[in-house]
């Protein structure tokens, strides 16, 4: 099992980071070390003064797939729930300023804890999906997957053609604006059109 992110697939948050728009899906991977799920508390490491929180609409992967069409990407898929891509923001940036790969600020142990799975076929319109993140019970993100800049189909099929997609795998697929910091003490919870799917404690 692997996790393929996606950066900066949204406009807004792009423009938080003070980044350009890509022209392509921008990908990086996190280890099946990352993954945390069953509402675990997320334990702040050492390493890091830094960590901040992305809400993600996260896929999962049903069958073995290269080079997958676009128009048939959407048999490629059988759930949605949400997710938190944490990152040590701190260490991603010594690491882009020396120009060095910054996979110890995305994927580290427990980087990637996911909410409940929602089979696909609940699923109404998976263009028109609402998302968000509550810190302390305030809402700090939200969005729609309608404003994603390459939508679900474009995703799998791009990400198909440089790595094989097998059964369990799990796309993150970006995250909106609105990101910061965690601290000891925090309450997350992801929401998917309003019904709440993850619940992280940071300790």
């Amino acid at each position: 099992m692997k996790i393929i992110c996606v950066g900066r697939n949204y406009v807004d948050h792009a423009k938080e980071m003070n980044s350009p728009v890509p022209k392509s899906p921008m990908l990086f991977m996190k280890p099946s070390t990352a993954l945390m799920i069953n509402n675990k508390d997320f334990w702040y490491p050492d390493f890091s003064e830094e960590i901040h929180h992305e809400i993600e609409i996260v896929l999962r992967i049903e069958k073995h797939g290269r080079s997958i069409q676009k128009e048939f990407a959407h048999k490629y898929y059988n759930a949605i729930t949400v997710g938190i891509d944490f990152t040590a923001r701190d260490i991603q940036r010594k690491c882009k300023e020396k120009g060095h790969p910054w996979e110890k600020a995305k994927a580290f142990d427990n980087s990637a804890p996911i909410g409940r799975w929602i089979p696909i076929e609940e699923i109404a319109d998976v263009n028109n999906l609402n998302f968000s993140m509550n810190k302390n019970g305030e809402e700090v993100q939200a969005s729609n997957t309608a404003h994603l800049i390459f939508p679900f189909d474009e995703l799998i099929s791009y990400t198909s053609n440089f790595f094989t997609l097998n059964k369990g795998d799990m796309i993150f697929t970006g995250t909106p604006a609105g990101v910061g910091p965690v601290a000891k003490g925090d309450l997350l919870t992801g929401y998917l059109n309003g019904e709440k799917l993850l619940t992280c404690n940071i300790k």
